[in-house]
């Protein structure tokens, strides 16, 4: 009779460490995945949220060179050389906005952006210097303000999208401290399966020697 409780007894313990051992190989497989998440959203902060700040901050410091060439177009020099600058810091603008446009957009980002590619390639073109200056009647103040306008919105557009980094890169590291917090909580119950397991190992292995003894 004793022995056949004891067989029950086994039986039943090493059901237990089963389910234990199936539930802490569960659980490691949601920590693994729980780490890939984690890495795969500070890459994702890295490449699409810091990487794509400083790619605005090199926009908005072509922009502002390009703001400073138009608004100088009175300065006795040679004026082709003018023109050609504002159109090799358009061309680097336009590369940049390439890289950007790859990078994972939101829905306004790509308004944004698209937005600010139009300016650039519709509005600020510079194909003919005269527009805003020729020696016979000196400075097109209308021309040059009307610029200014649209240097002053592609601007505003570059301030969205920047705002919207800073948003965007919140939002992520506060999923990254949430699936932290999901791991903190799985490993804690890890320890706890481990300290359950153990007790069933001592039931299965030692509680039959001492009630015999």
């Amino acid at each position: 009779m004793q022995n056949t409780t004891f067989k029950k007894r086994k039986i039943t313990t090493l059901v237990v460490i089963g389910l234990l051992m199936l539930l802490m190989y569960g659980s490691n497989i949601i920590e693994r995945q729980a780490f890939r998440n984690i890495s795969s959203t500070f890459k994702e902060v890295y490449n699409d949220r810091l990487v794509v700040e400083r790619y605005i901050f090199s926009i908005s410091d072509n922009l502002f060179i390009i703001q400073k060439l138009v608004d100088h177009c009175d300065i006795s020099f040679d004026y082709s050389k003018v023109v050609n600058e504002i159109a090799d810091r358009e061309e680097d603008i336009l590369r940049i906005v390439a890289d950007f446009e790859r990078t994972n957009l939101t829905d306004k980002e790509g308004q944004y952006l698209a937005d600010f590619r139009a300016i650039i390639e519709d509005d600020l073109q510079v194909k003919n210097y005269s527009m805003l200056y020729s020696d016979s009647s000196g400075i097109n103040l209308n021309q040059v303000q009307l610029y200014d306008q649209k240097i002053s919105k592609a601007q505003q557009d570059l301030d969205n999208l920047s705002k919207i980094q800073l948003e965007e890169g919140e939002k992520l590291i506060n999923k990254a401290n949430i699936i932290i917090n999901r791991s903190q909580i799985w490993s804690q119950f890890e320890v706890a399966l481990l300290i359950i397991l153990a007790l069933a190992l001592y039931l299965l292995l030692f509680r039959n020697k001492l009630t015999l003894s």
